[in-house]
């Protein structure tokens, strides 16, 4: 009844964020262990073609990461995971944020009718 595109693509994205936030202490968790390979997720693209579709609902994909292995024959970065751990942390806050301000909004407007 009051799904708007945006916030069913907000909540797509928060979904595609905390898949992304496992899949990265996962990735971390494994950092030592021989011939794992570190796991990526992937819904942005999916996202943006359904909110263009007018719909806003997507999925993420997790796939392995084709990045060189170490001799060990693990491909897990430190360094690759933290920036990635960082930049979901941020896009996660800032899409619950905005799903807060839509539902402020909303009860705002309820208020005031």
């Amino acid at each position: 009844m009051f799904e708007s595109v945006t916030s069913v693509a907000l909540g797509s994205a928060l979904d595609g964020l905390s898949l992304r936030q496992r899949t990265i202490a996962n990735n971390i968790a494994n950092v030592n262990t021989p011939n794992y390979h570190a796991k990526r997720v992937q819904f942005e693209d999916a996202l943006a073609a359904s909110v263009s579709a007018g719909d806003g609902q997507a999925t993420g994909s997790v796939t392995t990461s084709q990045e060189p292995t170490q001799l060990n024959g693990n491909n897990v970065n430190l360094d690759t995971e933290t920036l990635s751990n960082v930049d979901t942390v941020l896009r996660y806050q800032f899409a619950s944020r905005a799903i807060g301000e839509q539902f402020t909004a909303l009860r705002t407007a309820l208020r005031t009718s």
